[in-house]
């Protein structure tokens, strides 16, 4: 007989946990799982992607950062679907879904945590503790996020960590100058990729900063912003009062990352804090070299000197000189961006998460029927 598995979480755009959601959803075995999902707040183009694997896909609306109406909707929806193990994701998802299906009388609950959550405060971090208490397990995808919730007062013997997992990218036959005359850059246009929300823990101005140094001794970087966010005008104002509008494109979201990512000359990420980014995983397995911030989760995917660099958070000038380093040395730069890729391919594949997360669904759900 399969087993009922509802998963919560706040949208289903292309954020980093909603992408882990959906590979999870449309990975676990059908003929185990009957698996449905619910976005909390607002829907998103994983919603398409999760229907067309058949996948049943509820929307509750959420308005409000408190609004009872959503919760109570919510409860009425789990009470409808009887899951047998509820997982949640990011905080709302959390809070709403883990409240929820305790009321409901679900046997299962699991919760993930995706990111080191500085923005947190006092009372958001004693609703996780108050919550973890009938929670069965709390999954993390690095130890990085598991010792900050540690550090906060969660149990320690209830995390779990699961790696994130990366698809192959598909096949690129795109010739680099087709995509370089469909963006209007020159034919010798060299590219680095920033890809991710635009978040102030991004740090996407240091990057910013950095493509102006790197602009004084090379004509020929162009730095490709993808993804959008609450800092985008406020970016794009910054990139306007260095006067390197030239250099640095903020192309917004798009669908077909995938498409671009092979043609990055490297990738760049400056967070603060991370959990585990798909972006630099994502990077890795297209054979694409990365210069990080040298942070909890970016160490659990780039071996600095062998798949890529690590340099100190805000050091503008490591990150122009290690992406001068790679543009200037094309051999260094692809074999770093073939060990990336080998890494990703035997250490985070999709059926190995999948795998993980099966196992510990099948360890909660026997335990809950020997109660």
């Amino acid at each position: 007989m399969t087993k009922r598995i509802l998963q919560i979480i706040p949208t289903l755009e292309r954020g980093g946990a909603e992408k882990q959601l959906a590979l999870l959803a449309r990975g676990l075995p059908r003929d185990e799982f009957d698996v449905h999902v619910c976005a909390l707040t607002r829907s998103g183009p994983l919603h398409a992607e999760l229907v067309a694997a058949g996948i049943p896909v509820t929307v509750i609306g959420k308005r409000w950062k408190f609004d009872p109406r959503a919760y109570h909707q919510l409860e009425r929806l789990i009470r409808q679907l009887r899951p047998d193990l509820v997982q949640t994701w990011l905080f709302a998802a959390n809070s709403y879904g883990r409240l929820a299906a305790q009321r409901a009388g679900v046997p299962c609950i699991v919760a993930s945590e995706r990111c080191v959550d500085r923005w947190k405060v006092w009372h958001e971090l004693a609703i996780d503790r108050w919550l973890a208490r009938k929670t069965a397990r709390l999954v993390v995808n690095s130890s990085g996020v598991s010792e900050f919730y540690i550090e906060h007062g969660l149990p320690t013997e209830k995390f779990v960590v699961i790696r994130n997992g990366v698809e192959a990218p598909p096949p690129n036959n795109a010739p680099r100058a087709e995509l370089l005359a469909e963006l209007g850059l020159p034919a010798g246009a060299r590219l680095i990729g920033v890809v991710g929300r635009l978040w102030p823990q991004k740090r996407v101005k240091d990057l910013i900063w950095a493509a102006d140094l790197l602009k004084v001794i090379r004509p020929d970087v162009h730095v490709l912003v993808i993804g959008d966010g609450p800092q985008r005008a406020r970016l794009e104002r910054y990139r306007e009062a260095v006067r390197i509008a030239d250099r640095v494109h903020f192309l917004g979201a798009r669908d077909d990352v995938p498409r671009l990512m092979p043609h990055f000359d490297l990738l760049w990420l400056a967070s603060s804090y991370e959990g585990m980014p798909n972006s630099i995983l994502e990077a890795m397995a297209a054979g694409v070299p990365v210069v990080a911030s040298d942070i909890p989760g970016n160490r659990d995917l780039v071996v600095s000197g062998e798949t890529g660099y690590l340099v100190p958070v805000g050091d503008r000038a490591a990150f122009a000189t290690r992406a001068n380093e790679l543009l200037d040395n094309p051999e260094r730069a692809r074999a770093l961006g073939e060990a990336g890729r080998r890494r990703a391919v035997e250490e985070f594949s999709v059926p190995r998460m999948i795998e993980r997360f099966v196992a510990l669904y099948r360890e909660l759900l026997a335990s809950a029927n020997n109660r």
